[in-house]
């Protein structure tokens, strides 16, 4: 037999306990034996270890081979700044990875912040005497003192109870309280039996004792926070793969080349290792340094981005996987929903009322005051201090009915309580006797179904008529009405008690004054954010454990739900599911859950990753947190959530509000398309960067471009360009576009070709031009050797250098759309632009103008018809490129009309 089974003394003796309490030394022995009464946190890795994490993932370790290469090349041929490039190369891996370290370690002092697992002290009864203790120090056997507004600390069962109302929303997602006594359960099911508390509720009415049988890791709570622990986490996500593949195919290409390069280089006739080291060269200069920086420093923009709009990234990388998302499993309650009840709908005078504003309820009073004043004095809410303000503290029904009844009577009565008969899960009515000028009367309220029976009249057209048959049948179909709309239906009665009427029959003959139906009401922002969540091609699942008909009615009127026979599966429904089941269940358009358990939840978020869907998962409560740690990227709430959730998230929305993920997911959206942005624009300097490299060893030239110059290029005027790409906002229309396919690759054959084939050569055209026109201007002729420091030399290099920087600067603009023309592009819209620009003629002609900069880069000044040869090269990309978009937008248009001919015009 189970403790919430057994009578008071079973469960007393069961546990080697008594209302007196255990003694000090028992305590200490059973503390001992027990452990503390804590939840151990989510594991995570330890902090070295996440530091080195962001020096050894795979494109760092490219850099650190490039970077060992280069200090090779440097010992063997020293002075050709080789070894510059080595060190530049460490400084970009170190900076990089301190910086990544750094932004989710201000993200979890940030959640640190919010932290508050568990109530810190607790009242006791010990050796007979009541103590208070640290929760911590609970141990089985203990008897708890609870009090209105106390969180549970520990699973006990209750020994005496007055009035106890209990909210478990954090542990079974359910939003209304429960009513709990001390009397044994037949309930099989521990969650929901009528006489215990569960760890991490809170008591929102009443007072008593209770037994503590389970603390700590073995408590209920306890129980989904190691379910949390056991819940694998994806070792990527969805970028991380996408970068780790382009790092691969970013090595494979360098290597490549180099190899190639290797042997043409000894078919022409270069000694070995002359060759091997132009081999490095050519290695080092396809290895984009500034790609890692810039991916990190566009994420953490992003993640400062999403914050601005209520959103914490715990993790970088959840930033981008937030945008690939293709379905969201939400809970309800506190998500789509207030958390908070607020009266929905009446049945008054035999009419159906929906309450809208308070000028309705005030009209509404004036032909029911006594609906309206059971209301207003049915109810034990108090008035007190919550968040340093003045506020209604209690069952959140009753201060919904209590805020109904002030709106309704702006002069409220004050008639003082004669006497009370309490609610309890047995008589599920609550009653007041006050004394009014018309004598003792009774408020009542209550479950319909209780309190119907007890009533002789109704209040019909302002006067109490005979509760005849008909009108019973009219009181219970609008009862059935509400009901099926998901609201929690009470009934109000009351009636004149007439001197030395006993006690026992103050509940008789009472007159029924109508029906409230209460609702947790949507967030107002919700049905908007569903709708763009449908206009971007994501699905929504709601998963709770609410009551399936409170599940569908909210999800009706949120937009959720718009078919007439959405599919709803309830937890005792997916128990009897095969895996293969409910992914085919899965398939459904409109679909949610009610009545789910956390091990639940954690199966359906696994059936959803099988079917190859991006996954993201909301909650606040202990019972989501597996699902949360499972989920591509779990999303936590920061106000109302729970440390276990919170923890075991990439996300929390600071402000609890669902259309806070949508906004989240447009800004993933765009740091994934700007991302591809800066990877064109820093890829196309890569051809420039290696074609005078191979025009050096296959036509015998100079080296028209020089280590130093390509660092000067990669880590120097590119750097600010490419972060400005990254800070471009979402374009219009991205959330009206599906979620990108999983198999979309983030460096793709078409973003390849175009800054290889396309921009690449371009590029490297207009810099070898501006080299040779140098050089022929001055009298250089084919086969000529030109000496490192050959003032000639350094003039043709640096025209070379500020050819590729003002063909980057046309780029810049190309980049910014890969079909829309640049001159449609607000210029304003992205402030960074400008200054990135501003930085990037300022450090190039630093470069080239500055004596400091003449020293460290191997530059010279160059002539003002360098820089007009330069320009028109640079307009000339910028043209060209505009008449490949014109192509594409043609091309996609005609495809279009010839898919879609009723669009074509007349």
């Amino acid at each position: 037999m189970k403790i919430h089974q057994m009578s008071l003394a079973e469960a007393f003796a069961s546990l080697q306990s008594g209302p007196a309490g255990l003694s000090a030394s028992e305590a200490a022995r059973r503390l001992a034996e027990y452990g503390p009464n804590a939840v151990e946190p989510v594991r995570g890795e330890p902090l070295p270890l996440r530091f080195l994490r962001g020096f050894t993932h795979f494109f760092a370790l490219i850099l650190w081979v490039a970077a060992g290469l280069a200090f090779f090349a440097e010992w063997h041929d020293p002075g050709q700044g080789m070894g510059t490039l080595g060190w530049a190369i460490i400084g970009v891996i170190v900076v990089n990875g301190a910086f990544s370290f750094w932004q989710e370690y201000r993200a979890e002092q940030a959640l640190q912040a919010l932290k508050n697992l568990l109530p810190r002290q607790a009242s006791v009864v010990r050796e007979g005497q009541a103590q208070r203790i640290p929760a911590t120090n609970l141990v089985p056997g203990d008897v708890l003192l609870l009090e209105e507004g106390d969180a549970i600390p520990a699973d006990c069962r209750l020994v005496e109870a007055f009035a106890v109302r209990v909210n478990n929303a954090t542990v079974t997602g359910e939003s209304l309280p429960h009513s709990r006594d001390a009397e044994p359960s037949s309930e099989a099911d521990l969650l929901h039996s009528g006489n215990l508390l569960l760890a991490g509720t809170w008591l929102v009415s009443g007072n008593g004792r209770a037994l503590v049988f389970a603390t700590g890791a073995h408590s209920e709570f306890g129980r989904i926070a190691q379910l949390t622990q056991s819940a694998g986490h994806e070792p990527m996500s969805p970028l991380q793969v996408e970068i780790a593949r382009l790092s691969r195919l970013v090595a494979g290409l360098a290597v490549g080349l180099g190899v190639i390069c290797f042997f043409i280089g000894r078919a022409v006739g270069l000694s070995f290792w002359e060759n091997f080291i132009f081999a490095i060269g050519i290695i080092v200069a396809n290895v984009p340094e500034g790609l890692l920086p810039t991916v990190t420093l566009a994420l953490a923009m992003g993640s400062q981005r999403m914050a601005r709009r209520s959103a914490l990234i715990r993790h970088l990388p959840a930033v981008e996987t937030l945008g690939a998302t293709t379905v969201i499993c939400t809970d309800k309650t506190g998500t789509l929903t207030r958390n908070e009840m607020a009266v929905r709908r009446l049945y008054l005078g035999g009419r159906m009322e929906d309450v809208t504003d308070p000028g309705q309820l005030r009209a509404l009073a004036d032909g029911h005051p006594r609906f309206f004043e059971t209301a207003w004095f049915c109810h034990n809410v108090k008035q007190g201090r919550r968040a340093g303000f003045n506020a209604w503290l209690g069952d959140p029904m009753e201060i919904a009915l209590v805020q109904m009844a002030v709106e309704a009577l702006p002069a409220s009565p004050q008639y003082p309580r004669l006497d009370e008969i309490p609610f309890d899960s047995q008589r599920r009515r609550l009653s007041t006797l006050q004394q009014t000028p018309e004598g003792a009367v009774l408020f009542l309220k209550g479950a319909p179904e209780v309190v119907l029976p007890r009533c002789h009249e109704a209040q019909v057209n302002g006067a109490p008529v005979p509760f005849t048959a008909g009108l019973q049948t009219q009181f219970r179909a609008a009862h059935e009405a509400m009901a099926a709309e998901g609201l929690r239906v009470l009934a109000f009665a009351h009636r004149v008690v007439p001197a030395g009427c006993g006690r026992a029959h103050f509940e008789e003959r009472l007159t029924l004054t109508g029906l409230v139906g209460l609702l947790d009401p949507p967030r107002p922002e919700v049905p908007a954010a569903l709708a763009q969540c449908r206009a971007a091609g994501i699905k929504v699942i709601m998963v709770t454990g609410d009551h399936p008909h409170t599940a569908l009615a909210i999800a009706r009127e949120i937009g959720l739900v718009r078919s007439a026979a959405p599919v709803v599966i309830t937890g005792d429904e997916l128990r009897r599911l095969s895996n293969t089941q409910l992914q085919l269940a899965l398939d459904a358009p409109e679909m949610l859950f009610a009545r789910v358990g956390a091990d639940q939840k954690m199966r359906i978020v696994t059936a959803l990753k099988r079917k190859k869907e991006i996954v993201a998962v909301t909650g606040d409560g202990v019972n989501d947190a597996p699902a949360l740690r499972k989920a591509d990227i779990g999303i936590a709430m920061g106000r109302s959530g729970t440390d276990v959730a919170r923890e075991a998230a990439d996300m929390v929305l600071l402000d609890d509000n669902f259309a806070s993920i949508v906004a989240a997911i447009e800004e993933g959206r765009a740091v994934y398309a700007n991302i591809r942005k800066f990877l064109t624009y820093i890829l196309t300097s890569n051809v420039p960067e290696l074609v005078p490299y191979l025009a050096f060893v296959l036509f015998k030239i100079p080296l028209p471009l020089t280590v130093i110059q390509i660092l000067a290029v990669d880590l120097g005027t590119d750097m600010m360009p490419a972060l400005a790409l990254g800070a471009e906002k979402p374009a219009p229309g991205v959330m009206q576009q599906p979620p990108r396919a999983r198999t979309e690759r983030l460096l793709n054959g078409a973003l390849l070709m175009r800054a290889y084939l396309w921009l690449g050569l371009l590029q490297a055209a207009a810099a070898m031009a501006a080299f040779f026109f140098i050089l022929l201007a001055n009298g250089w002729s084919y086969g000529e050797m030109l000496a490192p420091r050959d003032p000639l030399y350094l003039q043709a290099t640096t025209a070379c250098l500020c050819a590729i920087v003002a063909m980057q600067v046309a780029n810049l603009f190309i980049c910014r759309s890969r079909r829309e023309s640049a001159f449609r592009l607000e210029l304003f819209s992205n402030p960074l632009l400008l200054w990135a620009l501003l930085v990037e003629i300022t450090l190039i002609l630093a470069i080239t103008y500055t004596p400091w900069g003449n020293l460290a880069f191997g530059t010279a000044p160059i002539p003002a018809t360098v820089w007009w040869l330069a320009a028109a090269c640079a307009v000339v990309m910028l043209l060209l490129e505009e008449f490949r978009k014109w192509l594409v937008r043609r091309t996609s248009l005609a495809s279009m009309m010839k898919r879609n001919p009723q669009n074509r015009a007349p």
